[in-house]
């Protein structure tokens, strides 16, 4: 062994990205995991299984893995127990009411076969008392059955969303006696997510935690303090997509709120670094959670190479997709199919285009909500006209979408619509379409400061009108918008610079990448 008189260079850190989905359609998550371990991190990105089957892959060098979690605990204790008192009658919860009932169907569709053959064949008199006394028993039993699904049901009902006089008096209770470490007993399900990540992180032994949104911060911080219990020293990131208080339930009760709020609260103090989406969601949690400083914004754009648009012969695109010649109009929504997006009015309004298309490029393009697009479609008369498309890979995105004519985004007036440019803002405007947008405050001012669209008021059928035939008159004046625009601020290579000097800032420089894979890359030219 030679002594060289140097210490050997010591490996950059490793980061531990935690997200609470199924990885595949994030793409902000997807990307920061990239753009991380191209810098020379080593990164691991864990997410969870929606089928419940671990897995793992790579992006780029950065290693994937969802985990296995089962979530009994979403269940409520009160929903496995019967209700003695409202409910005295009730079948126990546990599925045998909705057997009972199937039962008790197919013994009256049994007796009906009977009494067809009874007819047809003849029957003895003792063969149709018996049967008539059977059909008498079903029709009781079907009663009795009924009356005690219907006990079931409206207790269940009652207390779904947790605004019963108990229920009430049981959060006051927990909120009075516990502060925000409330959430154990008023939102439980948080600890699945605690109990399917925890044990994995511990064993990456993670230099930096970067926890995405609310569900990640519990299981980052709780991770950070085991790790600081063992002498070894963890930073925590946030990056916060959304304002928690502006979201929308994912549970049709009032605990939802209140519980993931007081989780918020008990383990922000432990962050050394916040990320957000947009400057003024900063200042709202700066304010809220008193943070030292200001979140460093990074805002969801889309790779630089992938913004060019430069598509291989034969890629599909979206009007190849819908098979419609250059000069047919084509209004183009791209993302999250929901009600609250406001994706109604562009079907609404088809009969007063009649020239235009429309397309929907979803993530469930069969799923209830576009599927009652449709059939409204076909009610209007206009459904040729209304072409459904599943989603493409984010790298494919903008090169898909720069063959429509128009890109729309009508969603509805929600805090976090409000406070910020969403993802598909970003690829609108790589892809050089004229945007049409419903009135939420921060796209409409950047489109009426910028001239790449037109504005209009959420949910109106004559004011979507207006704004599309407007651009659909002058396509090249609202095109040309973009000329004037530096469109390279709106990359995530310029994003991801803000994520790396976090990094860097929160590591000791010995720790550092000591260099990226784009230097690797470009080291033999």
């Amino acid at each position: 062994m030679t002594a060289t008189g140097e210490e050997a260079p010591k490996a950059p850190a490793r980061i531990v990205i935690l997200v609470d989905n199924g990885v595949n359609g994030d793409s902000r998550v997807q990307k920061t995991a990239r753009s991380a371990a191209d810098a020379g991190w080593d990164v691991s990105l864990l997410g969870y299984s929606p089928d419940g089957k671990p897995k793992q892959w790579q992006i780029g060098s950065a290693k994937v893995q969802l985990l296995r979690m089962p979530s009994p605990l979403k269940q409520r204790k009160h929903e496995l127990r019967r209700r003695w008192l409202s409910g005295p009658l009730a079948y126990p919860p546990t599925g045998v009411a909705a057997r009972r009932q199937q039962e008790v169907r197919a013994w009256q569709a049994d007796l009906k076969v009977r009494r067809a053959l009874l007819r047809s064949e003849g029957g003895s008199p003792l063969a149709w008392q018996t049967l008539r006394a059977e059909e008498l028993a079903a029709r009781v039993t079907r009663k009795w059955v009924s009356l005690r699904r219907r006990q079931l049901t409206s207790g269940q009902e009652k207390r779904k969303r947790l605004t019963t006089p108990s229920d009430r008096l049981y959060t006051w209770l927990q909120l009075r006696l516990h502060g925000d470490r409330a959430w154990r007993r008023l939102e439980p399900q948080l600890w699945d997510f605690e109990l399917a990540y925890a044990e994995t992180v511990d064993r990456l032994k993670p230099d930096i935690i970067y926890a995405n949104d609310f569900r990640m911060l519990g299981v980052g911080a709780r991770a950070k303090i085991r790790a600081a219990a063992a002498g070894h020293k963890v930073k925590l990131i946030w990056d916060v997509h959304e304002y928690l208080p502006g979201v929308k339930p994912r549970a049709d009760n009032v605990r939802w709120m209140i519980a993931n709020r007081a989780h918020e609260r008990e383990y922000a103090r432990q962050v050394d670094a916040v990320i957000t989406v947009s400057e003024r969601l900063a200042e709202m949690l700066q304010r809220d959670h008193g943070l030292p400083e200001r979140p460093a914004v990074v805002l969801n754009t889309p790779h630089a190479a992938d913004a060019m648009h430069v598509r291989d012969a034969g890629t599909p695109d979206v009007r190849s997709s819908c098979g419609l010649d250059p000069e047919v109009p084509l209004v183009v929504y791209s993302g999250a199919a929901a009600a609250h997006r406001g994706m109604g009015v562009m079907v609404e309004a088809l009969p007063r285009l009649p020239d235009a298309h429309v397309a929907f490029v979803v993530n469930a393009p069969t799923g209830p909500y576009l599927t009652s697009l449709v059939a409204r479609a076909r009610e209007l008369g206009v459904a040729e006209r209304v072409h459904v498309l599943p989603y493409v890979t984010p790298a494919e995105v903008v090169g898909f979408l720069s063959t429509a004519t128009v890109g729309v985004i009508p969603i509805h007036h929600w805090l976090n619509h409000e406070i910020q440019l969403i993802t598909k803002f970003f690829e609108y405007s790589h892809a050089r379409l004229p945007i049409v947008v419903s009135d939420v405050e921060t796209m409409a001012a950047t489109v009426r400061e910028t001239g790449q669209g037109e504005v209009f008021k959420v949910d109106d059928v004559d004011e979507y009108v207006r704004a599309v035939d407007a651009v659909l008159s002058d396509l090249q004046r609202y095109r040309k918008a973009y000329d004037a625009m530096d469109l390279t601020a709106w990359t995530w290579e310029e994003q991801a610079k803000v994520q790396n000097s976090v990094y860097q800032r929160l590591i000791p420089q010995d720790r550092h990448p000591a260099f990226s894979t784009s230097d690797r890359s470009g080291s033999g030219s």
